[in-house]
């Protein structure tokens, strides 16, 4: 059932499985193993439902019958805005497993139907080709590969392979929950659609796929710690685009606002947590500091000559490398 390109970016890897002992995750669990994939999982307990407490002990009892690690994380109570907060929480935990032991790729159960619901909502607040075709099977991220080994396969396909081969697994109530947004595409659009018209929507991202590896080409971004850059490209479309996926790989997710913003702007604090910076040729993302730092008269009338951002400037004051490397490029 899995991909013969996932499979192959899996073998010989280190690999880490985002588990939750749900459906898909216990699917993908269970198909890793038939295809001989080597991995450990990893479970996030957000103390929110009773069952967690069983889906974690479930996690743990498969690792053992089965020889892997089982990584546990019990998150602080979370008081506002859940979904995204425990979606920070999760990855920080993942990137720290990454990180510790040095897993190459992490794998997560996104499916189709994830997918669509995606490609729905953003369709619904205004989104371009690029946008639509949203989740990608394989996508490098700083440190580590992202994989999504079921994203051609329907919830429906993991329902029945579950069945078929009587394994266990858990089903979460909230998802059940219409006041997100998310659930409320799913049951009211998504499912029914996919239902219908399974074949046709396969198809459609299939095709999505090769129109946004036209329109987006793969964007070799360079690293100097913190500091993020890459060249311009033949759009400022395009840039919008790598600019959005580089930050959601820092954890910073642009809100519609800021990609309007950047359409017009050439230097933009978001969320004051990063500052863009697009000139003639290169496109810099630097974390924010504070703009009072105070910089000394020889590094300002550098600066002012080779006319950088002075929003720019605090950052590469604070960090010498990385103005040296910027100096080269201008």
């Amino acid at each position: 059932m899995l991909e013969i390109s996932s499979l192959k970016t899996l073998e010989n890897k280190k690999n880490l499985l985002a588990f939750s002992a749900g459906v898909d995750s216990t699917a993908l669990f269970f198909l890793l193993l038939n295809d001989s994939i080597k991995f450990d999982i990893a479970i996030v307990n957000y103390g929110q439902r009773n069952q967690a407490v069983e889906e974690v002990a479930y996690a743990k009892e498969l690792a053992s019958t089965y020889n892997l690690k089982c990584h546990t994380f019990i998150a602080k109570k979370i008081d506002k805005n859940f979904e995204s907060t425990a979606r920070n929480i999760r990855y920080n935990f993942f990137e720290e497993l990454i990180t510790t032991y040095n897993y190459d790729n992490l794998l997560t159960a996104h499916h189709l139907g994830d997918r669509f619901e995606w490609m729905l909502m953003q369709f619904c607040k205004g989104a371009g080709c690029a946008e639509l075709a949203g989740m990608r099977e394989k996508e490098q991220r700083e440190f580590y590969t992202l994989i999504r080994p079921l994203l051609r396969l329907d919830k429906q396909e993991l329902y029945s392979y579950l069945k078929a081969n009587n394994i266990k697994y858990f089903e979460d109530n909230s998802n059940l929950d219409e006041d997100i947004t998310r659930n409320s595409f799913r049951h009211n659009h998504a499912s029914p659609l996919l239902d219908k018209y399974l074949d046709g929507i396969k198809k459609s991202f299939a095709y999505l796929d090769e129109d946004k590896a036209m329109l987006t080409p793969e964007v070799i971004i360079k690293n100097i710690d913190e500091f993020s850059y890459f060249a311009k490209q033949k759009t400022k479309r395009a840039d919008i685009f790598t600019i959005d996926k580089l930050l959601k790989s820092k954890k910073y997710m642009l809100s519609f606002k800021e990609r309007e913003l950047l359409k017009n702007k050439n230097t933009l604090i978001v969320g004051r947590k990063f500052i863009v910076n697009i000139n003639e040729y290169f496109i810099f993302i630097v974390p924010y500091l504070d703009a009072n730092l105070k910089m000394n008269h020889k590094f300002k009338e550098e600066c002012r000559v080779l006319k950088i951002e002075p929003k720019l400037r605090p950052f590469l004051y604070a960090n010498e490398i990385v103005f040296e490397k910027v100096k080269e490029l201008f």
